[in-house]
């Protein structure tokens, strides 16, 4: 099977993970329409450092999630939607819980109506690992309960459920994939690991961070962007919740310790109560069972950690331009 000639939209063309699903998709020959946000500067976001070949190649429509006609317009005509589209920054959504409501709840009804109404055959639903907050068993399936220990969290837990009630009420085909911690080139420092990263690339010694214990699994992205060709092209899956995942949960300071090998660098912690979560909203482990998406999809994660760390090393230290400020997407 084969996504060649496939009309695609992919909301959230414009973020981190977005930016790497469009790229798969021009390489498999699909027709892809990118949805990126409006801005008065004309930026496609991380899509702006794709090869000139890629933003030839696509359709891109600027707008917004939260406006109902716009999401409706951009999906007539299209067979699979791959929404990515969200606001994700944790620590933002303490401050800004409105927004995430806006945009991952409201955002994601649009993409829902605007299916239904132009009959897509498969719509395919980000999710995140902070749906279940911290775990009461390990490894995690799909069966745990959700627990939102975040506002962030509590939007993506709405989104997921009223994605699948509309599977369930409407025959809309929905599949919810639940990627763990996705990280590689173009993530912004939000995220711990490109925050080691580019911390030690300017030559610290001492870098800032949260909590050292946490755990989270770490998938590089071209492994998740896998995950999601393989959920658009996999029958009979509608109604189902996937997570992508390695099914390892090194912590956050072993996390460190390997980026500084990655580099040959030595380097210590400092503190920076920035990046800490309230107690009662800090998830102290994150690890998959991957079986189900084995079993689904045939999807196995491909990259190793160490692998992943050099990639992802390698495109920032050519590209540390870009991080002079943060890139919330």
């Amino acid at each position: 099977m084969s996504l060649r000639g496939t009309k695609v939209l992919v909301t959230g063309s414009d973020g981190f993970i977005g930016s790497h699903v469009v790229e798969r998709l021009v390489a498999e020959g699909a027709s892809v329409r990118a949805f990126c946000l409006y801005n008065s500067q004309g930026s496609w976001g991380w899509l702006d450092t794709a090869s000139r070949d890629v933003r030839d190649a696509i359709d891109v429509r600027l707008g917004d999630i939260r406006d109902s006609a716009f999401v409706a317009d951009a999906t007539a005509g299209v067979d699979v939607v791959m929404h990515l589209a969200a606001l994700i920054a944790i620590p933002y959504s303490y401050r800004a819980p409105e927004s995430f409501v806006a945009t991952n709840v409201q955002g994601t009804l649009n993409v829902l109506e605007a299916a239904k109404r132009h009959g897509v055959r498969r719509v395919i639903v980000t999710s995140t690992s902070e749906v279940y907050g911290t775990p009461d068993t390990l490894p995690i399936r799909e069966t745990h309960p959700l627990n939102a220990q975040s506002p962030y969290a509590a939007t993506k837990v709405a989104a997921d459920q009223l994605s699948l009630s509309y599977q369930r009420s409407f025959g809309v085909p929905v599949v919810v994939l639940r990627p763990f911690n996705t990280y590689g080139p173009r993530q912004s420092t939000r995220a711990v690991l490109p925050t080691i990263l580019a911390q030690l690339l300017r030559g610290a010694t001492s870098i800032k961070l949260g909590r050292l214990d946490t755990r989270r699994d770490l998938t590089f992205v071209s492994d998740t962007v896998d995950g999601f060709v393989k959920a658009a092209l996999t029958a009979g899956i509608e109604g189902q919740t996937i997570q992508l995942g390695t099914g390892r949960s090194p912590s956050i300071g072993d996390i460190f310790e390997a980026a500084c090998r990655a580099l040959g660098k030595t380097a210590t912690v400092e503190l920076d109560p920035s990046r800490l979560r309230p107690d009662a909203s800090e998830v102290l482990v994150l690890e998959s069972d991957p079986a189900r998406a084995k079993q689904l999809l045939g999807w196995e994660p491909q990259v190793t950690l160490e692998d992943g760390l050099a990639r992802t090393a390698a495109w920032m230290s050519q590209h540390m331009q870009l991080y002079g400020h943060e890139h919330h997407v």
